[in-house]
């Protein structure tokens, strides 16, 4: 009898030793951000453009203060993806799921993003066609996250496919934000077009990159914005699986 008692106290420490490695093991998987970096591939950016931004987004993350930033969070990790979009039916993912919680890892990507091949050449300029894959590429993330954000960078307004407004309220009604960069040296208004048909949600704001060459800059500061952003309460970043009806936000 004392026997059997022993061995069912061994296997109840047990459990909970390996419930306690499982809670850990959660902990560890979960992460800050969850971000979506949706690149413009459209005509309207030539390759050297198209470089300039894949430049100025591998500097950013080769930033101590992006490190930092990343590091100071309360999990201490991001994850990140990266994914070209022109055409309503043209978007393709660049980088995959990466999560970024040190320096080492940090530079990783940035090495990938600047030697990445650009996967999408010319067509029209979709930003709602962006959003519906950037949400899609939310829902596939491996890491839970306290946030999830679109970051949407262009040189136009969306001239192609469904009105941007669906796209955006659906992202908004899954708890995602929206930021955007304008790169306003084709399109002077488009700062203001940005905030007021592009970005939603919580916390979402835009920049301006008066052109390519300014872009760097922009990125670094909006990356830690992003990054440095405080979660609010009752937001709900968990993007509904395909088909999931959404409703309008509060």
């Amino acid at each position: 009898m004392r026997r059997l008692a022993a061995v069912v106290l061994l296997v109840v420490i047990s459990a909970a030793g390996l419930a306690a490695t499982s809670a850990t093991d959660s902990a560890r998987e979960r992460v800050d951000l969850n971000l979506v970096l949706a690149v413009d591939s459209s005509s309207s950016v030539d390759p050297e453009e198209f470089a300039l931004q894949m430049a100025g987004i591998a500097e950013a993350f080769r930033a101590p203060a992006v490190i930092e930033a990343i590091e100071g969070g309360a999990h201490h990790a991001i994850a990140v993806t990266l994914m070209e979009w022109s055409n309503a039916t043209w978007q393709r993912e660049n980088i995959g799921w990466t999560v970024i919680r040190d320096a080492a890892s940090a530079h990783a990507f940035a090495d990938q993003v600047e030697n990445a091949p650009r996967l999408i050449y010319g067509g029209a300029t979709s930003i709602s066609g962006g959003l519906r894959f950037a949400l899609k590429r939310l829902a596939a993330s491996p890491r839970p996250a306290e946030r999830a954000v679109i970051d949407v960078s262009g040189d136009g307004a969306n001239n192609q496919g469904a009105p941007v407004a669906a796209a955006r309220r659906d992202a908004m009604a899954a708890g995602v934000t929206i930021n955007g960069i304008a790169v306003i040296n084709e399109e002077p208004d488009l700062e203001q077009y940005y905030r007021t048909e592009v970005i939603g949600g919580p916390g979402a704001f835009a920049l301006v990159a008066k052109d390519y060459e300014d872009f760097a800059q922009a990125i670094l500061r909006k990356l830690l914005r992003e990054i440095e952003a405080v979660p609010v309460a009752g937001a709900h970043p968990l993007v509904a699986p395909a088909g999931t009806p959404t409703r309008e936000p509060s």
